[in-house]
Parts: structure tokens; sequence; C-alpha cells
């Protein structure tokens, strides 16, 4: 920390410190701020003094705390703090479908970033909004943003550790209702996932967010697995229970297939004569597009039907652009992106 602060702005710092570290000792306060522990004393009395209720405790579990509902003065960012700010929400928050996704007043995170740009110092805040306007995100296909309401509520639901009643939209438009123990929110790659466990199937299972359609929490209560994982439990578990099964027998090693298979596809497993993978999608499709086509390996599609209907009109639009007439697509029964 610099040691050429105010005593003004270490006393700034300490209400900092404090509102984020409830408990912290005093020689703690001290050594944050770079100071004796007699300074950092004489800090938190400054922060008395000017009405800010800071509360004291002795023994094991003691140190200083801001009293519960303690109405803070208002937040101030550094200059650092605030690009950085700015530069985090435009990373995660790319453009989607052609429209900058913090850019329109409308938008809750668009409307939620100008408010700080404008409580914003002047100096700090014109470097902030010139850095909205003039940098530029490419488009994240893969990304979706959830509604923000919805978001809170399965949030809500995983603080309070209460079952959920879901509304659930698939890829190919089907919608059930559900109950789900939610585990965790987990955001993969510019998507929001529910981890959860489903009482209807008995098992572990993973929704985007973006196709819940309602949340309603319950008065039953769960308790999560013990030593759960979040991200670790979404990747093994993406490929899981959607509606279309997917059985897929790869002429090459586990070792060497492997690198090539991300978590959705299913579970990768030893062959005799090489590895297969077994698991599920709501998108044949993009399964045989993205996925399937981009493993360097010979591989057979056992199962199932849609997934090899999708295999056979991707196979056959790849030997039209060789052949010099059209060969005819065989169209596939869920052939939707």
């Amino acid at each position: 920390m610099p040691t050429d602060l105010s005593p003004t702005a270490r006393a700034l710092r300490a209400l900092e410190i404090l509102q984020n570290r409830p408990g912290t000792t005093a020689d703690q306060l001290a050594e944050r701020l770079g100071v004796t522990e007699r300074a950092a004393r004489r800090y938190v009395g400054i922060l008395r003094e000017a009405g800010i209720p800071v509360e004291s405790a002795r023994g094991p579990h003691g140190g200083y705390r801001l009293r519960r509902s303690t109405r803070l003065p208002p937040v101030v960012f550094t200059q650092a703090e605030a690009l950085g700010l700015v530069m985090a929400v435009l990373e995660v928050m790319p453009v989607l479908d052609g429209q900058p996704a913090a850019g329109g007043a409308e938008d809750p995170v668009g409307s939620a970033l100008s408010k700080v740009i404008q409580a914003l110092p002047e100096g700090v805040g014109r470097q902030a909004a010139a850095l909205r306007e003039h940098a530029s995100a490419a488009p994240d296909l893969g990304s979706a943003r959830p509604d923000p309401v919805t978001t809170g509520a399965l949030v809500a639901a995983v603080a309070a550790r209460r079952r959920v009643l879901l509304t659930y939209r698939s890829e190919t438009g089907s919608e059930w209702e559900t109950e789900v123990d939610p585990w965790a929110v987990v955001v993969r790659h510019g998507r929001w996932y529910l981890l959860c466990h489903s009482h209807h199937a008995d098992a572990t299972r993973t929704y985007r967010v973006d196709r819940i359609r309602t949340a309603r929490q319950t008065t039953r209560e769960f308790e999560p697995p013990d030593g759960l994982d979040p991200v670790a439990a979404l990747e093994e578990n993406l490929g899981v229970g959607w509606e279309f099964a997917t059985h897929v027998v790869f002429e090459a090693p586990l070792a060497k297939v492997a690198p090539w298979i991300r978590p959705p596809m299913g579970r990768l497993e030893p062959a005799p004569d090489g590895c297969v993978i077994l698991g599920s999608t709501s998108n044949p499709a993009m399964y045989a597009r993205e996925w399937l086509a981009g493993v360097p390996f010979a591989f057979r599609v056992v199962g199932g039907p849609e997934l090899r209907a999708a295999v056979t009109s991707l196979a056959n639009r790849c030997a039209a652009a060789l052949a010099d007439r059209p060969v005819p697509r065989t169209p596939g029964p869920t052939d939707a992106s």
C-alpha cells in the first residue's frame, strides 16, 4: 500500500477493509494498512468520530466489524478499479445477436453500467465512458444471457437450500415441469447452468438457465452432497439426461480421443477396438456438425436414430460440396440448430 496516503485516505481504506472482512483484528488491520497497530486503532477512532458505528469484540472470534444495517458512504472506485469493472462487463457480456450486451439503456446490465460511470469522478468517469464506447467485443455464438430475475430466484434458492419447481424448454421446443434440489449456479464459457438433483429423474441434471421459463421456490429443504465441487460436477453431467441418446464408437485408443471430447458429449469409455462415448443431446444436428465432425479419428454412430439421421444429413451436404451435381439432402426429424 502507498506510504504517502493522508490520514483521511487511510481511514477510508480501513472502512473498506472492515466492510469486506468483518472481524478484522487490530493487527490484521495494521498489516493491511501498512501502519502500526496503534495507528490502525487511531483510524478506527476517526471512523467512529465520523459517525460510522464500528463495533469491537474481544476473544478468539473478536475484532472490528460494522454494525448491521449501517448506512455507508458512497462507494469510491480507483481509476484501475473503474476501468477494470468496465472491461469485465465487456468481456463477460459480449455482443449477442448483433447487439452490444451492455449497450442499451433498456438492458439491465447496460443501465447499471451507465449509472456506475455517471457516479464516478469526472476524470475517471471520462476514461471509463471512452473505454465503453470505443472498445468492442467479438460476438460469442455460444453465449446466452439468462433472465436476471430467474437467475436471482435460483441463486436465492441455492442459498436457502430450498427445492424449486422449474418449467424448462429444451432446444427442440419441448417443455416440461420438474422439481429439483438446486445445488449451484455455474457459469461455463459464457453460459449459465443450474446444477441440481432432479426428483423426477432421481439423478443429477444440468439445465441451461436461459431456457428455464419459471422458477418457484418451495418450502421443502434439501442438503447438497458433501464435498460438492460444482464445476467438476457440471462438467461430468453436461451430457446426461437429454432427449436423444448418443452412442459413438471411435477406432482409436481412448488416450488419443479424449483430448477431443467435450464433457457435454457424454462419457468416454474404453472398448475392445478403441473407445466409445455414451451420452445424450437435445440437438443431434449440432452434436454431429460441431462436435463429431471436429474429432480427427474414424468413428461409427451406433445410436440413437436421431444422431444417425443428423450425421447422414451432414455427410450428404459434404458430398454435395464435391459432386458435379447436388446430392439430395436426407432430412432428419430433429435437424434443428
